[in-house]
Parts: structure tokens; C-alpha cells; sequence
């Protein structure tokens, strides 16, 4: 079986900017045939366009999906799209999530709602849908947290709300397996994205900036995109043997 990435399709659920961004360029530069580059909101659309069109100078073709991949039906048409365009799918990453940073009395019903809307079924949607879809020989990868092993405040939903997923890798990995499909969770530290400050003071930016063992070897203390790309890139092609495991990729932020 090849798991290299000549003439593979990838589907990349927030494939437009920050991590999703990188990936989907990355992944074309690195031999992709196709990039299926999904997007949220008309906000986000021009970095989609931006992405399409990086996609296709490195070689490979590319197409932009706009869905709220929190219903279903909008995930199965971004699968379809992309088998529409390109004849089918072998790799699916999933790096859409959002946060909310509160202590767990501020947390009102809206915010548990919504969250776990984004974070665990959107992820689970997602990875059935891959099950579904993808060619046999697939790999599947889902962007989750390093802080699954936090023990910190203020952070009870965001982590919690990414948890489940843990268990939807072991379970997908397992029952997936027979056709050669290999699933994946990654877990970076906090990211050196506007995802990130959104949340912090600048006490609690600079506590993360100095948390991680490796951090003073980062440009910024956090994590990096550039150091996950490679992991998700490694994941999806030569490391198929790797699967139903949550991987933590952070310089030694959290671990256990």
C-alpha cells in the first residue's frame, strides 16, 4: 500500500488559515494531488481564496468549501464536494475547534452548548463521515489539546469539550482498521495564533510563553504552527502505523 502522497486527495476541515492554513499548503508543496480547503464564515473567505491559490502554485489543484461543519448535512456536502471535484478522498484532518476560557461558575448553557457543538461533534460528525468516504488505505487526523493533561483553572469545557475525542480516535482506529484507515489526534501546546490571545491576559500570555521545557528555543515560548505541520504531514504518509493515539506536541508544556 503507498502511503505516500502522490495522487493523494486531502480534505482539510478549517484548511484556510493559521494551522489549516500552513497544513494545506505544506501538504501540496510535499506532492499532494488535491486540497480540499473548507472554510467557515464569509469572514474567513478570502484567506480561502489565499490558500487555493498558494495550493496551486505548488502544483497540486485545490477547491474552497464554505459549511458550519456543527450540522452534519454540511460536512457530508464538504465530503462530497471533494469527491465530486476530484474522483475521492484518502486523507481527512479536521483542525477546526474554537475556545472558551472560563471559570466553571461563569460558564452559562449557551457556552456549553456551543462549544461542545464545535470541539466534539463536529469531530465526531467529521470522523464518521471520513469513515464513510475516504479510499480504503485513508488516514484521518484530528487537531485536539495538550491541555487533556492540564491541571489548571479557568479551563473546564474548552479541554473538556475536546476530551470525547480522544475516545472517537480508539474507536474510529478500530473499527476503520480493516480497511487500512489509520486514525490520529494531535495535541499542541498553545499556539502562536490570534485562536490564542483572544482568551489571555497578558500575565497569563506570558505564564504560557514560559511553561513549555523547550520554550526558549521557540521564537515566541508557545507553540509554533511550523512544528505541527510537520507531525500532521509525518502522520498522514509514512507514520500510518501509528493509530488511535492522541499524540501531545509541545515542547513539554503538559505530558503525562
Amino acid at each position: 500500500m503507498d502511503h505516500s502522497l502522490k495522487d493523494k486527495v486531502v480534505l482539510i476541515g478549517g484548511g484556510a488559515k493559521n494551522l489549516g492554513g500552513l497544513i494545506s499548503r505544506d501538504l501540496a508543496k510535499a506532492g499532494a494531488a488535491a486540497i480540499v480547503v473548507h472554510y467557515n464564515s464569509d469572514a474567513t473567505k478570502a484567506a480561502a481564496d489565499d490558500t487555493v491559490a498558494a495550493v496551486k502554485a505548488a502544483g497540486a489543484q485545490a477547491i474552497s468549501v464554505q459549511g458550519d461543519l456543527t450540522l452534519p448535512a454540511n460536512i457530508a456536502k464538504l465530503f462530497d464536494a471533494g469527491i465530486a471535484a476530484f474522483g475521492g478522498i484518502d486523507i481527512a484532518i479536521n483542525t477546526t475547534g474554537m475556545v472558551i476560557k472560563k471559570r466553571i461558575v461563569d460558564v452559562t448553557e449557551e457556552d456549553y452548548d456551543r462549544i461542545f457543538d464545535v470541539n466534539s461533534k463536529a469531530a465526531f460528525f467529521f470522523m464518521q463521515e471520513a469513515g464513510k468516504k475516504l479510499r480504503d488505505g485513508g488516514k484521518i487526523c484530528t487537531i485536539v489539546s495538550s491541555l487533556l493533561a492540564a491541571y489548571t483553572d479557568s479551563y473546564a469545557i474548552y479541554p473538556g469539550s475536546k476530551a470525547p475525542v480522544e475516545h472517537y480516535t480508539r474507536a474510529a482506529s478500530k473499527e476503520f482498521g480493516s480497511r487500512g484507515i489509520s486514525v490520529t489526534a494531535v495535541g499542541p501546546g498553545p499556539m502562536e495564533t490570534p485562536f490564542f490571545y483572544g482568551q489571555e491576559t497578558a500575565d497569563s500570555a506570558a505564564y504560557n510563553k514560559a511553561a513549555a521545557a523547550l520554550g526558549k528555543y521557540s521564537k515566541t515560548g508557545l507553540t509554533d504552527i511550523e512544528d505541527i505541520s510537520p507531525l500532521i504531514k509525518f502522520l498522514v504518509t509514512d507514520g500510518w502505523w501509528i493509530t488511535g493515539q492522541t499524540i501531545f506536541a509541545n515542547g513539554g508544556y503538559t505530558t503525562r
